[in-house]
């Protein structure tokens, strides 16, 4: 951390299908509308100098929703990859590579690379806790994280990274992932550097 910017953090972005509805839409149309916030943080985290991120795609549980809406935060996803590499970030995905539910475009992106000093920006991608555990931690490349800010207002990790969470600071923001405003990144960050980080120490 230099200058109470957190080195890397962690980004849930929750709400995507509350959003869809209470916006008329079907609940699978909430996805697409989260890419534009995605890409609004990334240049907002680069301008801070945090240099990594990592957002949490989708898990192996989302996978149990309608065809249809697994279809949709597929596709999401892989765009998503795309916005990451036209910023010039670095990209890793994370995740089960072995399940159908993987968008096999996305599998040259699943080995760590170190690119000069690009931001590198982590997709969690049919991501899960046990899945990363029974494979020795398949995570193990990704380094810790100071901050995890969560949109949607729900207080919980819901799996997200277990090991790299351990002493993470845990900031909620209670609007919906798609009504993203840079603001909110800013208060997160302000939040940030109010708080006692001691490691346990």
């Amino acid at each position: 951390m230099m200058n109470g910017i957190p080195t890397h953090i962690g980004i849930i972005p929750d709400g995507n299908r509350r959003w869809a509805v209470s916006h008329g839409y079907q609940k699978k149309d909430g996805y697409k509308h989260g890419l534009e916030p995605a890409l609004r943080l990334l240049r907002a985290a680069r301008n801070h100098g945090v240099k990594e991120l990592t957002y949490y795609g989708f898990t192996a549980d989302n996978c149990k929703r309608p065809k249809e809406q697994v279809e949709a935060f597929s596709e999401a996803c892989e765009q998503a990859a795309d916005i990451i590499k036209r910023e010039g970030a670095a990209l890793n995905v994370v995740g089960n590579i072995q399940s159908p539910c993987f968008p096999k475009s996305l599998l040259p992106y699943t080995y760590r690379r170190t690119e000069g000093n690009k931001m590198r920006v982590n997709l969690l991608v049919n991501y899960g806790w046990e899945w990363d555990m029974k494979n020795g931690w398949a995570s193990h490349d990704i380094p810790r994280m100071e901050l995890i800010i969560r949109w949607g207002g729900m207080n919980r990790l819901s799996g997200f990274l277990p090991i790299q969470s351990v002493y993470s600071d845990i900031y909620i923001v209670n609007d919906l992932w798609p009504d993203f405003r840079e603001e909110q990144f800013e208060n997160a960050l302000k939040w940030y550097r109010k708080q006692d980080v001691t490691l346990g120490g």
